[in-house]
């Protein structure tokens, strides 16, 4: 286990902005991380794990010991009829996943295709698209807590998954480091094709001979055609989640807004657009200096070079008081902020 000093932060975040970490290790299992856990306490500094750095804002450097998992594996550990359970490691790439899953037969992920980032950090924010989020198939997370060591088990209800949200980012915020998770997939395929950019996709299809490669492939040309590649143009992907409000809030709105998209949710609250909204109050391609956002993606914020954490962060202040002002919603931004 090599531990680099000051190690700098730019390569390890899609967003591209110049910070360092005061010190950085890679781990290759769980031994590994134990070992940093008490290198990290004998110098003093916490413990920052980072994926791949697609759903951070480094706005300063990080005066912590950064890990990089490097764990690889997936196991089935369990089956019963058509139902399959796998164990995958922190450190496997989340999009490779899901395209394991689709050649060895086990369905269940299709929808999630293309999503930057790794396993280990796909149950904090229960990564999510096109109608499906990762809550429907997880059976359990496994980690190993930062204070001591010892071994933590997770049940799918002990997450508390929300939209975009977990306990993990809240009251096990920074006392973990997830190591494995456990995930229930079929070997019948089961598709969900409501969501509305893929009904459409679909409306001259028989629905009868779709399959899940072809939900599989319909997601990532969708998500190709609208997303930026962070190689090309460094960015977070989505910036601020969709706000959900109760359903008279929505009426209303709608009535005053006609073609704001909004999306019923199960627990009679309402999805509404933020790009939508962003878009209507005039933000869509606006650039100043290195700092913008997307010309055809509304909630995607660029560094178009070299930008600043702090920068991007002032224009998402802006863009939130606008929307906050004409429609009266306050934008969460979706990224960890490290400032």
């Amino acid at each position: 286990m090599q531990i680099l000093r000051g190690e700098p932060l730019q390569p390890y975040n899609t967003l591209s902005f110049q910070a360092r970490a005061a010190a950085l290790v890679r781990v290759g299992s769980d031994e590994d991380l134990l070992a940093a856990f008490r290198w990290a306490a004998e110098h003093g500094l916490p413990v920052v794990p980072l994926g791949q750095g697609s759903n951070v804002v480094l706005a300063k450097d990080l005066d912590a010991l950064v890990v990089r998992q490097d764990t690889r594996g997936i196991e089935i550990i369990g089956e019963v009829d058509d139902r399959v359970s796998l164990r995958v490691a922190a450190g496997e790439n989340w999009h490779a996943l899901v395209q394991w899953t689709l050649q060895q037969g086990l369905y269940g992920l299709q929808n999630l295709a293309l999503i930057p980032g790794t396993v280990g950090a796909a149950p904090i924010q229960n990564i999510g698209a096109y109608g499906v989020e990762l809550q429907s198939c997880l059976l359990r997370v496994h980690a190993l807590v930062i204070a001591d060591g010892r071994s933590l088990t997770l049940s799918n209800a002990d997450c508390e998954f929300g939209y975009r949200d977990s306990v993990i980012k809240h009251s096990l915020r920074d006392k973990l480091v997830i190591t494995a998770v456990d995930l229930q997939l079929s070997r019948v395929p089961e598709l969900s094709i409501g969501y509305p950019a893929l009904a459409e996709a679909f409306a001259q299809a028989d629905a009868g001979s779709l399959t899940p490669r072809d939900v599989f492939n319909t997601v990532v040309s969708i998500r190709r055609g609208k997303l930026p590649d962070p190689a090309v143009e460094p960015n977070a992907g989505s910036f601020f989640k969709n706000p959900l409000v109760p359903a008279e809030q929505a009426r209303v709105l709608i009535a005053q807004f006609p073609g704001l998209p909004a999306y019923p949710q199960q627990d009679g609250r309402v999805k509404l657009a933020a790009a939508w909204m962003i878009d209507h109050c005039g933000w869509k391609g606006y650039r100043q200096d290195d700092i913008g956002i997307h010309p055809e993606h509304a909630l995607v914020l660029v560094n178009y070079g070299n930008g600043t954490g702090e920068q991007m962060l002032s224009l998402a202040s802006a863009v939130a008081a606008a929307v906050a002002d004409i429609f009266g919603i306050q934008l969460v931004i979706e990224p960890r902020v490290y400032r």
